[in-house]
């Protein structure tokens, strides 16, 4: 019985931690990379948009940027199709999508992962919560 709620409880986390919903920086037509900031993050709809997209666009009178939540799909068909127009010059436009939390922001400098930083925090998170139920399971 036990390893049946054992079994139960952690497909549930586990179907849970597939729905997990991303951040992105969303704004349209910004100058100078204003909208990596607080105020532009929105959620993404779950199980929809799973990417974040960046347009940066080469105008006149500078560079602008987009930055939105979209689909896998529709955001790798884009940065495809505008590749031959991503060339940086004036009317160039190039669109990158990544899958991460705010990942359209800003690059930030990040230091190299050892080999023991590779795990995600929600594989800790399981860790955390099966380990103590694992010593109250029967031993045949």
């Amino acid at each position: 019985m036990r390893l049946l709620v054992f079994a139960t409880l952690f497909g549930v986390l586990v179907d849970a931690g597939d729905a997990l919903q991303i951040q992105c920086y969303q704004c349209e037509e910004m100058k100078h990379n204003d909208c990596s900031t607080p105020e532009y993050i929105v959620n993404c709809t779950v199980n929809v948009q799973d990417m974040c997209q960046k347009e940066v666009l080469v105008k006149p009178d500078g560079i602008h940027y987009r930055k939105s939540c979209a689909s896998s799909g529709a955001c790798l068909i884009a940065s495809s199709g505008y590749q031959q127009f991503c060339t940086g010059r004036v009317n160039s436009v190039c669109i990158s999508c990544c899958n991460t939390p705010l990942c359209n922001g800003p690059r930030r400098k990040r230091p190299p992962q050892s080999a023991a930083t590779t795990s995600t925090p929600h594989t800790h998170r399981l860790l955390l919560i099966f380990l103590p139920l694992l010593t109250l399971l029967p031993v045949t």
